[in-house]
């Protein structure tokens, strides 16, 4: 290396990130930018006006918001701008209005001339825009390596569709050139609800499947939240198929931020106080994929008859969504569980409540950011996947067993408070199966490592530093 090439690795950086849009993707590529600025890099955030206006109000001073327009589709509701303003079954029109910050993005490169640029899935049009004017271009994969490794055998055949699912039997096994033993596959209803939600709804519409494929194609390489201490077979089976660097940035697991003076945590922590140390279960399913108001109905009914002290962080969709399906709690259950359940339903500081000492479990969708959570607090999990991506999660972490998923009707999907019931009594501290405790426990010495966790992202700095392309 000459000392010229030495000195401009060492320059400060320009990374602009460009996340889907959908918060359960615009969050982590956030926590992104902020490791990059948090080195002394310059980070441009690029997102829609409004989403941007939803993001936190303090932001380390290297990130610069840059606010994309994003274009009229008729289809949308009137400020639709991410997944959660729209049906799951309308998203097609939000990628369709997506694809319309084309001209906006590639004129911000061209004026810009960022180090980096680093996307979501979504953009496939991106990676060539960006190699036409040498920009060093990576995909950042918010969604596990087991999901991508199961999505296609190699960019190519997702490009060309050869690997697509056609029929609900297509899902019921796992994919035939994953070469180690793996549960990851999908359940009858799992695979009906793909099929019914993620077709392509229009012929000149662009499927999920062709958009990764461009991205993984066209990128120099692949960030992805992951690591080589939990699951390392399907690192290097992502390197494998794609035949692209693929760089693990640890788990991210969020700090446990300072509340000082907060009327909430004050509130909830002492309701936390007041029940016996690891008896309580947290309840959270996110804040983006509903529940049908009977599968609310029934879950509620089953935290009743468990018997067990609950604290449920029951988010209402946002105004102006039209998501807005009622959320009708059984007549009376306020009411039966008041001295030993909580339903709130605005923000909540989840790693505090994950943290205390009355909590014994968590019950959850299986969101990976909300996986890493509750794992790094140790504790184990009742499951309720809800879509595609949690269902293959909780496979995973069932093989695992720090957990038990909730059975359902393989055809339909539906659960019985019945199921809830059992399934929180089967993994509390003091219950009949206390390998889920154990192995909770185990795994949080790996999720909750903060010092092995800060060395992947220190060691995706370095590779930012002296990856990028150099100019001539």
């Amino acid at each position: 290396m000459t000392s010229t090439q030495s000195s401009d690795e060492c320059k400060q950086l320009h990374v602009a990130v460009f996340p889907w849009l959908a918060f359960g993707h615009i969050l982590p590529f956030l926590e992104l930018s902020k490791f990059i600025a948090q080195k002394g890099h310059k980070v441009s955030f690029l997102s829609t006006t409004r989403n941007i206006q939803r993001l936190p109000s303090r932001l380390p001073p290297h990130i610069n918001l840059v606010k994309l327009t994003l274009p009229h589709v008729q289809e949308l509701p009137e400020n639709a701008e991410s997944t959660m303003d729209v049906r799951t079954i309308d998203v097609h029109y939000l990628k369709r209005a997506f694809d319309g910050l084309q001209p906006e993005v590639t004129r911000f490169l061209e004026e810009e001339s960022p180090d980096w640029i680093i996307y979501d899935f979504a953009p496939y049009w991106l990676p060539s825009v960006a190699a036409g004017l040498g920009i060093s271009a990576a995909f950042f994969s918010i969604l596990t390596a087991w999901l991508i490794a199961s999505l296609g055998q190699s960019s190519d055949r997702m490009i060309n569709g050869l690997d697509i699912r056609k029929t609900i039997e297509d899902f019921l096994t796992p994919r035939k050139w994953i070469p180690f033993p793996s549960k990851v596959c999908y359940r009858k209803h799992e695979a009906d609800w793909l099929m019914t939600n993620f077709s392509v709804k229009a012929s000149d519409e662009v499927s999920d499947t062709y958009r990764l494929g461009m991205v993984l194609k066209g990128s120099d390489c692949m960030f992805i939240r992951h690591c080589y201490e939990f699951e390392p077979q399907w690192l290097s089976l992502l390197e494998k198929l794609h035949q692209l660097p693929v760089v693990p940035l640890g788990l991210m697991p969020p700090e446990t931020p300072a509340i000082v003076g907060d009327n909430t945590w004050v509130t909830i922590k002492k309701w936390l106080d007041g029940q016996e140390k690891g008896q309580a279960v947290y309840v959270a399913l996110g804040s983006e994929f509903m529940v049908t108001n009977t599968q609310l109905v029934e879950l509620a009914l089953g935290l009743e008859l468990s018997g067990l002290p609950f604290f449920w962080a029951l988010r209402k969709p946002t105004a102006g969504s039209t998501n807005q399906d009622s959320i009708e709690l059984p007549v009376g259950f306020l009411e039966r569980t008041r001295d030993r359940g909580v339903v709130w339903t605005s923000w909540v500081p989840q790693i505090q409540i994950l943290s205390h000492e009355s909590v014994c479990g968590f019950l959850t969708h299986c969101g990976w950011s909300l996986i890493v959570e509750g794992l790094m607090s140790g504790h184990p999990l009742t499951m309720l996947p809800i879509s595609g991506e949690q269902a293959l999660n909780s496979r995973v972490l069932e093989d695992k067993q720090v957990g038990i998923v909730i059975p359902r009707n393989e055809e339909d999907g539906f659960f019985t408070k019945e199921s809830v019931a059992a399934s929180l009594r089967s993994v509390r501290v003091n219950g009949e199966r206390k390998i889920y405790k154990a192995n909770a426990v185990e795994l949080r010495q790996k999720f909750g490592d903060t010092k092995l966790q800060k060395k992947y992202i220190d060691d995706f700095i370095d590779y930012l530093e002296k990856k990028r392309r150099v100019m001539a």
